[in-house]
């Protein structure tokens, strides 16, 4: 869906870069989560009210961008999405690939592995899902979750079918270790990996779980796992500091996105996108003499047609 009825603005490169160095992270050297407020808005770089022009804005340049991302067919993209529940995944997602093409991005959302995945180790399914040359691809939840809910649930270990003598101190160290040579592997191979932890506050997941409760069409939205889950809070956010900390580098770096406002969460994360593909060559690949020679002809046979 285009945007151009629509009023937009372009954050300048400046302005794009200035914003997103708030929140990338490329080295685990000094991270902590606690040195990310939730609730920022940058207010000093971005005024809610230009929040509207400006992800149409982001949007519009998106839109572009994939459409020179798939006619070169070199490079593609991944991005990963972790959050807490309620943090505002869904809606990112839909909003920030509103104005793309669909034929050129595949979503894939990560729930409890089936019986066959559980059967592979625990990389498989991520490689299943990974994106073509020329096309973005979306994880909602990933790879991730194997350092995460896990780690928080560890006896989710037991239905992975791992040798006994493997479940050791070391095994999240392992995996950690196992997922960043993995992203540096992607990397190597012409595959952009932007991963997005969009961080809200505890006060702010309880409102929309509130929310979700007292609106009959939001109900179906809430599950009682979600409760469930609250009560891990604090060691999730342990969790996802480490994760963040042991994964974190210039070619696979995160982004910790304030979540506690949905519009500014969407502006960071479709300035993100659309920085990371302006950084590469997406010229488009010269014509061969043979495909020169077959567009002559081309041109000659429609000019010959019976008017």
């Amino acid at each position: 869906m285009g945007q151009t009825d629509l009023q937009t603005r372009h954050l300048s490169d400046r302005e794009r870069r200035k914003l997103l160095d708030r929140y990338r992270v490329t080295t685990g050297k000094g991270f902590k989560l606690r040195d990310y407020d939730p609730g920022d808005t940058a207010g000093h770089l971005i005024a809610k009210h230009d929040a509207a022009a400006l992800l149409n804005g982001g949007v519009e340049h998106l839109s572009a961008l994939q459409e020179k991302l798939y006619a070169q067919d070199h490079w593609s993209l991944l991005l990963v999405f972790q959050a807490m529940d309620a943090a505002g995944k869904d809606g990112t997602i839909k909003h920030v690939m509103s104005g793309v093409n669909p034929q050129g991005v595949q979503v894939t959302s990560f729930k409890a592995p089936s019986v066959e995945e559980l059967r592979h180790d625990f990389l498989w399914r991520a490689g299943r899902a990974l994106p073509e040359r020329g096309k973005i691809g979306i994880f909602n939840r990933s790879h991730y979750e194997e350092t995460l809910v896990v780690r928080v649930h560890p006896e989710l270990l037991l239905k992975q079918r791992l040798p006994p003598a493997l479940i050791g101190k070391k095994i999240w160290e392992k995996r950690l270790k196992a997922i960043a040579n993995f992203e540096h592997f992607l990397a190597d191979q012409g595959t952009l990996v932007l991963k997005f932890f969009l961080h809200i506050s505890k006060e702010e997941q309880k409102s929309r779980f509130m929310a979700r409760l007292d609106d009959k069409k939001k109900n179906w939205k809430f599950s009682a796992s979600d409760l469930t889950e609250r009560e891990y809070w604090d060691e999730y956010e342990s969790v996802y500091e480490e994760t963040i900390a042991a994964t974190a580098a210039p070619h696979a770096p995160w982004f910790v996105v304030p979540a506690d406002n949905k519009w500014f969460t969407r502006l960071v994360v479709v300035a993100a996108v659309v920085d990371a593909l302006e950084r590469v060559d997406l010229k488009p690949n010269p014509l061969t003499e043979t495909e020169i020679e077959a567009l002559n002809a081309a041109r000659v046979q429609l000019l010959g047609e019976a008017r």
